[in-house]
């Protein structure tokens, strides 16, 4: 596996975690001493690389930009047949430990600089977890493609992929819950062009995903466990477990099937009101599918994005 070329003030660098894995992380720092930084969570079957476009801007702008490859993704997965796993057991709360690493490197190496934490899609989901256990460590959250409340099907998928695991074993993959993510995705696209049209309306952007072969793979029944059991616990954990006045901002395309064209997101936002949280924002962009920064109004997106973290950063 290649690393993407560097530009002079990008460099990578790894940390080893109490169990032995070398996390995978991506540094992009500003000409200057940076106002502040940005941690970023990217989503499933990814990498952390794939946000370099992102972390220019945000460069330009003054921020520094740190990402890492979750367990079983990217340059921290040890070999491509082990794409896809997170590890044997606990991995979800590993992999919220991970960021947790991430962020204590960053405070080192940049002492007294708010930090703000951006998740996208599973990512999102990471971010929730950290933030209901670690939440006085950032000055803010960005939730990008997040798949919002969880609905009957997140729960049915619970009891699915434990019977898929009794089947295939923990690092099985199956084409059964494949069948009902990201094939289902698709499907409001048809006729697809690709088997992965929903992450953009921009066709360059999907067949760039579907050449990069860290990206797109099929991941393990375990990890599908971990992740919808992470998913439901981190949105049931939030409204007790958030500072209620953590700045939060939320965004999505109106198209995104990963939370029904942003329904579940509605029903968590109303969930959090309720709860009382003070300073959550959103903003649903019209037409746009599921991977905001990768898409044909990135330029948009990216802006908006500037705006609230010049906002909550000052």
């Amino acid at each position: 596996m290649q690393v993407p070329a560097t530009s002079a003030k990008t460099s990578t660098f790894r940390i080893a975690t109490p169990d032995g894995v070398e996390v995978f992380v991506y540094r992009w720092l500003p000409a200057g001493n940076p106002q502040a930084v940005v941690q970023i969570a990217h989503g499933l079957a990814e990498h952390a690389g794939r946000y370099s476009r992102l972390a220019g801007a945000l460069t330009r702008a003054g921020y520094a930009v740190y990402a890492s490859d979750h367990r079983g993704h990217g340059h921290t997965a040890p070999s491509p047949e082990e794409l896809g796993f997170f590890a044997a057991r606990d991995g979800w709360n590993k992999c919220v430990e991970d960021l947790h690493l991430v962020n204590r490197r960053i405070a080192a190496e940049h002492p007294g600089t708010r930090s703000v934490l951006l998740g996208h899609s599973m990512g999102s989901s990471l971010a929730l977890s950290f933030l209901c256990k670690y939440g006085d460590a950032v000055c803010g959250a960005v939730l990008s493609g997040a798949s919002g409340q969880p609905g009957l099907l997140a729960h049915a998928g619970r009891w699915i992929t434990r019977l898929e695991k009794l089947r295939l074993g923990a690092q099985g993959r199956s084409s059964l819950v494949q069948k009902l993510t990201f094939n289902e995705f698709n499907k409001r696209f048809a006729p697809g062009r690709t088997g992965f049209d929903w992450l953009s309306r921009d066709p360059a952007e999907v067949d760039k995903y579907v050449a990069d072969p860290l990206c797109g793979f099929p991941s393990s029944v375990q990890l599908w466990i971990d992740l919808l059991s992470g998913w439901v616990k981190a949105v049931s954990s939030s409204c007790k477990l958030i500072p209620k006045t953590l700045p939060i901002l939320v965004i999505s395309g109106r198209h995104d099937p990963v939370s029904a064209g942003c329904r579940q997101i509605e029903a968590m936002l109303k969930t959090w009101s309720r709860a009382g949280f003070k300073n959550v924002e959103h903003k649903f962009y019209s037409q746009a599918r599921h991977e905001m920064f990768n898409e044909t109004n990135r330029e948009e997106v990216t802006n908006d994005l500037l705006e609230w973290l010049h906002k909550v950063t000052a």
